[in-house]
């Protein structure tokens, strides 16, 4: 279930707020596979699960741009603002993969809102750190801080 705002300025005063977890997505080869096909990215590591077996990781894992891009479908089951005429990705800040993400594992993201501010225009820019979790890790597969423009309606 989402943290919902009523309207962009709510932001302002809520940094600091844990916004709570997104549902769990399992992470299966032929997402990974796609991934390689659009990416062209075919490191054995990611696409051959034969070889994969043997290598450090004792499966293929997903590619970490592929774990990074799977945060644009986590975050609306983490944060909603209404009251908004447009909502826009405006880039990120620090990216890390602090651990593999195994094919099969299910992962989550888990939000919190680190900054927030009014820039030109009267749009609210929010800056969401995203910690991307795999179930039954110590370590996320990835951390991002995920800013968005928010124009209120």
């Amino acid at each position: 279930m989402p943290t919902v705002f009523e309207n962009p300025g709510e932001l302002l005063g809520s940094v600091g707020k844990q916004l709570g977890a997104s549902e769990w997505l399992v992470i299966e080869q032929d997402r990974i596979d796609q991934f390689a096909e659009a990416t062209g990215d075919h490191q054995w590591i990611h696409v051959d699960p034969e070889r994969a077996k043997e290598g450090p990781f004792g499966s293929t894992i997903a590619h970490g741009y592929l774990t990074l891009s799977l945060v644009n479908a986590l975050l609306p089951q983490i944060l909603v603002v209404n009251g908004v005429s447009m909502g826009v990705n405006y880039g990120t800040d620090k990216v890390r993969f602090p651990a593999p993400v195994p094919v099969g594992s299910r992962i989550r993201g888990v939000g919190e809102l680190v900054a927030a501010e009014e820039v030109k225009g009267g749009a609210v820019q929010a800056t969401v750190r995203i910690t991307v979790e795999i179930e039954g890790s110590e370590r996320p597969g990835c951390v991002v801080d995920t800013i968005s423009r928010f124009v209120p309606a």
